[in-house]
This record gives C-alpha cells, structure tokens and sequence, in this order.
C-alpha cells in the first residue's frame, strides 16, 4: 500500500520538460509537505516551516532561473523530514531523529518497513524521474539547488552564497570565480557543507557518476526569503551560469 494518498500532491514537479537548455535544474528541498498517513511528525506548525523542514525559498529561485534560462527543473514537494532526497537512503541522517537542535518525534523507533514506505513513495519517484530525464537529452550541466539557514546552532554564517563539488570541480570554480567579480558578497567553496558519497546523493549519483559537469548552489535563506530576493538572485545567475557554459567549452576545446 502506497504512503501517499490519491488526492496527495506527486512527490515531484517537473518544470519546462522540453527546455532548450543545457543547464538541468534539481531541488531536493523545494517542498514541505508531510503525507496524511505520518500526520505532523510530532511537529509544531512553526517548527514545519522553519529550515529544517525545506530549503526556503530555493522553490521560487529555481523556477525562475529554469523559465529564464529555459532549462528543466524538477522539483521534490515533500519535506526532508519524511526522507532527505538529498541523502543515500540508507543512511541514518536521511529520515532525521533530530534537526539541527530540533527532535522530531515522528521519526524516532521507525522499522525498517516504515523507512522504505517513505523511500518507494517519495525518494525512488523523484529520483527516478531525473534519471530518465536525464537520460533523455544527455550532455546536460547539473545544478542542484539549496538554500541555507542563516544562523545554525546559534551561530551566524558570513557565506552568503556558495558552491558545492567533489570529483570534478571544473564548473564551480568558473561560477565561484564570477560571483566574486560581482562585488560585496561574500561567496564560499564547500561552505557551510562539503559534497561526498557519505553525506550526499544528486551530485555523486547523476551527475559524477553520469559524467555530467555540474554546480551544487547554495544560497542563504535570508537573501531569498522574498520575491524581491529572489528575482534579483535569478537575475544574477541568469546573467552568469551561460558565461560558465561557455568556459566549460573553452576548456574541453583546449
């Protein structure tokens, strides 16, 4: 029996399927939504929309970015509390027990049946959704998209944008490079999060094993919190990620 309801929202969302774009956007965190069948996971309303639950506002960025630089998205719509579509399933972290401080009662003495009930309703579909798409038009540069907290575990982060990679950093060096011409941001490398086969799943699952280029974004959450915000950081990365497109190329025709 499925977890999910028929009246429930798809665990994915795919936007502009045929976009001409070499650039194929993802959002492991894009939603918030809790399956009927897990009720509120033991969570107050508010403790449901803050941070641990979604990446805020990353959902409005890569729409956005995907219209403008008529690219493909797919979007997950349920909350990294049921399962993190961004972890390998089998690990501890992928249904959490605890949120940065924040326990999560609906997560505590699941049996194995319960874990993989989450997995087959949300994090197979999403992810075997990007695989075929991905199959689809091969060549695609990958861009996982993220946003992140502010203020974790009561410490305030400088980084107000980065870039994430692993085995090949190629093209986010080209986009670190340009944010920092931008001027008066303050742009990380592997902040506050380092991509590995441990800890991730996009990155080293489609993309470095699929031999794609690619970009894992983060943005914090305060800079896109609001639609001001975030159409001024899809104007940016409309401007720069077709320069790094083209650096890509420069680099292989060397």
């Amino acid at each position: 029996m499925s977890l999910l309801g028929d009246d429930e929202p798809l665990p994915f969302c795919v936007v502009n399927e045929a976009g001409a774009s070499r650039f194929f956007l993802t959002a492991d965190h894009a939603g918030c939504v809790i399956p009927r069948a897990l009720g509120d996971l033991g969570l107050s309303a508010a403790a449901r929309g803050r941070h641990i639950a979604w990446d805020i506002g990353i959902a409005e960025v890569t729409r956005g970015l995907a219209a403008a630089l008529d690219a493909t998205a797919v979007l997950q719509n349920y909350s990294r509390l049921v399962i993190d579509c961004n972890r390998p399933p089998e690990v501890e972290s992928a249904v959490p027990q605890v949120s940065e401080a924040t326990p999560v009662p609906g997560n505590v003495s699941l049996s194995e049946a319960d874990k993989v009930a989450r997995r087959r309703a949300v994090f197979d579909p999403y992810h075997n959704e990007i695989t075929r798409l991905l199959a689809a038009r091969p060549g695609r540069i990958y861009l996982a998209m993220h946003s992140f907290t502010p203020v974790y575990l009561g410490v305030a982060r400088e980084v107000e944008v980065a870039v994430l990679y692993h085995r090949n950093p190629r093209a986010s060096h080209l986009l670190a490079a340009l944010l920092r011409r931008e001027g008066g941001l303050v742009v990380g490398e592997n902040e506050p999060y380092r991509v590995s086969d441990e800890t991730d799943y996009g990155v080293p699952v489609h993309a470095e094993r699929g031999g794609l280029d690619y970009i894992e974004i983060e943005i914090r959450q305060d800079l896109i919190k609001d639609a001001a915000g975030q159409a001024a950081w899809v104007a940016r990365l409309v401007r720069l990620l077709p320069i790094v497109e083209v650096g890509l190329g420069m680099e292989l025709a060397r």
